[in-house]
């Protein structure tokens, strides 16, 4: 069985598309990745992206593309991302169920993999183009 990798909200793929359409270089979406940083352990990562790599998941909504880097996704699966504006910031969000802990400016976190055994027992659905 497989999982459904992550979600986008309307706010998010809204801000996929304005990002992909503004790029000064050609863009076909952007990519999410994990990295190790920051003072909980590790940060997400989004960068710009003209094509997809050999690996990535592919996530799509209402025109916008994200792909998830390989070495994420077990980080990712059941994952929300949003886009919101405040008045302090604007930027994604991530709604993590593998997130254990954030510190406290929200730029780090501490992830587990998911686990597959569990997910399997609640029978989500697939999503996987790759």
């Amino acid at each position: 069985m497989a999982f459904e990798i992550m979600t986008l909200t309307d706010a998010a793929a809204e801000r996929v598309r304005q990002i992909v359409n503004t790029a000064k270089e050609p863009a076909t979406g952007i990519r999410v990745g994990i990295k190790k940083g920051g003072c909980a352990g590790m940060e997400y990562t989004v960068d710009l992206v003209d094509e997809a790599g050999d690996k990535d998941d592919r996530v799509e909504r209402d025109g916008a593309t994200v792909y998830v880097a390989p070495e994420a996704t077990l980080y990712l699966l059941g994952t929300q991302m949003d886009f919101e504006v405040t008045r302090l910031r604007s930027g994604f969000v991530f709604n993590n169920p593998n997130q254990t802990s954030a510190c406290g400016c929200g730029e780090s976190v501490e992830l587990k993999p998911a686990d597959l055994a569990r997910l399997a027992e609640q029978g989500d659905p697939v999503v996987r183009n790759n």
